[in-house]
């Protein structure tokens, strides 16, 4: 059974980010797929987020990673939307693209269909990046529904920034 992710604390963990992004004085872009923007809302719920947010971009399509983020296309036809190294363009894009010095990046297949051969419905692949550094990937295994997908995707996400700022997670 997935974890009950409450919006609550989605909120306290983006607030923990914020104040890790405000010590740091740096802003933060998303590059969001599977999510749709969830992990921009979330920050964006928490009033003074301008200090620190600067853009997030929704590139759900294979097009809008290309166009908006840079996304290579051999990339994603290699290796599929849904993998590293289209994670790691997807942070790189956001870095450049925007005045961020951090960014996350996500892209997942929520279900209930999308499924292929070795990336099942719950594959979530997430990037991290610092500008100036190589960007940490992890790939998750996520159950549940849609929702519940999408969800623990956002909450991963944010649980990342703090890990990659040096905050206690």
């Amino acid at each position: 059974m997935a974890p009950s992710i409450s919006n609550a604390s989605l909120d306290d963990i983006a607030a923990r980010v914020g104040e890790q992004m405000r010590a740091r004085g740096s802003m933060l872009a998303t590059a969001e797929s599977c999510t749709g923007g969830w992990i921009a809302k979330v920050v964006t719920d928490l009033a003074g987020s301008s200090a620190w947010f600067d853009r997030g971009f929704v590139t759900y399509s294979n097009a809008a990673k290309q166009e908006m983020l840079g996304v290579d296309a051999d990339l994603l036809e290699t290796h599929g939307a849904v993998s590293e190294p289209v994670v790691k363009a997807m942070v790189a894009g956001a870095l450049a693209r925007g005045r961020a010095e951090v960014a996350v990046a996500v892209s997942g297949i929520a279900g209930p269909g999308g499924a292929v051969p070795g990336k099942p419905v719950g594959t979530v692949w997430l990037a991290w990046g610092l500008a100036g550094r190589q960007p940490l990937a992890r790939c998750l295994r996520l159950e549940g529904d849609r929702e519940a997908v999408r969800a623990q995707a956002v909450q991963a996400a944010l649980l990342g920034l703090l890990e990659v700022l040096g905050a206690d997670v």
